[in-house]
């Protein structure tokens, strides 16, 4: 049975944000043209029907494949064996932007431990001196509640 038997349908799940889609057409349209909300509705079902045909092209190139996750080449595979050998260039030109941006994120996030002045081992044992006092207060903690339950237990 799939994730999507017996529960409520709802095309929304399975959509474009209706808003980006909105503010893509508006932006893409000369200032003096305008767009009704029936042709924008009409151009986010197409939108989402042609993701849809290629997420399921792919996904059947993946399982012939006998991979489990759908690859970029999958993609690229699917564009092309759907008709649409045309997007393939910027398709792997936005890919490869991807993949850029990826790596910078990945860079910033390595520099947060250069950026606290700290080498490795300095901040493991501050993590280690850390553990050390959050058990000894809740070890005094403890110990304190047990000595308050036996005096109130002792005076009942």
């Amino acid at each position: 049975m799939s994730d999507y038997e017996g529960g409520p349908s709802n095309d929304d799940d399975l959509s474009l944000p209706r808003a980006t889609v909105y503010k893509l057409i508006a932006e893409m349209l000369p200032d003096d043209i305008t767009c009704a909300k029936d042709t924008r509705d009409l151009l986010l079902d197409c939108c989402n029907e042609f993701i849809h045909l290629i997420a399921s092209e792919s996904n059947e190139i993946c399982e012939k494949e006998a991979k489990k996750t759908i690859a970029a080449e999958h993609v690229l595979t699917a564009l092309k064996e759907l008709g649409f050998e045309k997007y393939v260039a910027e398709v792997k030109e936005a890919y490869s932007e991807h993949r850029q941006q990826q790596t910078k994120d990945r860079g910033r996030k390595g520099n947060k431990l250069k950026q606290l002045g700290m080498s490795e081992e300095e901040l493991l044992r501050e993590q280690e001196l850390l553990f050390a006092q959050a058990r000894m207060r809740f070890q005094n903690q403890t110990t304190q509640d047990q000595t308050n339950g036996s005096a109130l237990s002792g005076t009942q």
